[in-house]
C-alpha cells in the first residue's frame, strides 16, 4: 500500500518539475477525497508530516485548505469561490482587515456571502485565546435571525418580514446592525455590509463574541472598529 501512495505522489511531484507546487496538489487531491487528520494526510500523501503541516497550513491561509473543529484538513471556501460569485480577492483582502480587527477588538469576526435561503460563513478569524463563539468556515447560518441576516434584509436582499421596519432603517442610516441573545443563547454580534465597487453588498462582516461582553450594544462598543475595518476592505477591492 505505502508503494502505491509514493507512486500517487510521484505522479504529481514530477509532472511540472516545480516540488512545492506539486507537492500542494497532492495534498489537495488527497484532502478532495474526504476530510482527513494531519497523520493520515500525510500517509496518504507519503510526505514527512512536517512537511505536509507546512504545506497544508501554507494553503489554509489562502483559503484553499481549512481545519474542522476536530483539526482535520478539509477543503476551503477558495476553490468554490472560483467557479462561485465570490471574488478570490475579496478572500485575500479580507484576511489582514480580519486579523486587526480581531486584535482590536478580541472577538472573533466573520465573513459571510448570501448563499440561496442562508448565509455562509467563507472567511473567519479568531482570538489566540480566551471565551469565544466559532463559526467554521463554510457553516450555513439563517436568515430569519442575527445581525448579519438583519444587514441583508435592509438592503432587500432577503425576505425582510423577521425584522421590525425600525431597526433595519437604523441599519441603512449608520451601516451597523446588531443582535444579542437571538441566534443563540448568550451569543452577540454586529454587522456591516461589505460593498464593491459599483456599490453592490458582496458580504457582510460581523464581529461576534459573549453578550456579556458587547452588551448591551454590540454597535456601540466596536461599531466605529468594524465601519473602519470594512473601509479598509472595500478599498482594497
Amino acid at each position: 500500500m505505502r508503494d502505491g501512495i509514493i507512486h500517487y505522489v510521484r505522479q504529481y511531484s514530477e509532472d511540472s518539475g516545480i516540488k512545492v507546487l506539486d507537492r500542494s496538489v497532492a495534498i489537495v487531491r488527497a484532502v478532495a477525497r474526504g476530510e482527513k487528520p494531519l497523520a493520515q494526510l500525510s500517509e496518504e500523501t507519503g510526505l514527512p508530516r512536517a512537511t505536509t503541516h507546512r504545506i497544508a497550513t501554507a494553503l489554509e491561509v489562502h483559503h484553499i485548505l481549512s481545519r474542522t473543529e476536530s483539526g482535520a484538513w478539509t477543503i476551503g471556501p477558495a476553490l468554490a469561490s472560483f467557479t462561485s460569485g465570490t471574488s478570490p480577492l475579496l478572500l485575500s483582502a479580507a484576511s489582514p482587515i480580519m486579523r486587526d480587527l480581531v486584535a482590536t477588538t478580541g472577538e472573533a469576526v466573520q465573513l459571510y456571502e448570501l448563499t440561496g435561503e442562508t448565509r455562509t460563513c467563507i472567511a473567519a478569524e479568531e482570538p489566540a485565546a480566551g471565551l469565544t463563539y466559532t463559526v467554521p468556515v463554510g457553516s450555513q447560518l439563517s436568515l430569519a435571525a442575527g445581525s448579519a441576516a438583519r444587514v441583508y434584509a435592509a438592503f432587500s436582499l432577503i425576505d425582510a418580514t423577521p425584522f421590525p421596519a425600525s431597526e433595519l432603517r437604523k441599519v441603512r442610516e449608520t451601516g451597523l446592525a446588531e443582535s444579542v441573545a437571538e441566534r443563540e443563547i448568550g451569543l452577540a454580534s454586529v454587522s456591516t455590509a461589505v460593498r464593491d465597487r459599483d456599490g453592490s453588498v458582496i458580504a457582510v462582516l460581523s464581529v461576534s463574541g459573549p453578550a456579556e461582553r458587547l452588551s448591551p450594544s454590540p454597535a456601540g462598543k466596536w461599531g466605529e472598529a468594524l465601519l473602519a475595518a470594512r473601509s479598509r476592505l472595500e478599498a482594497a477591492l
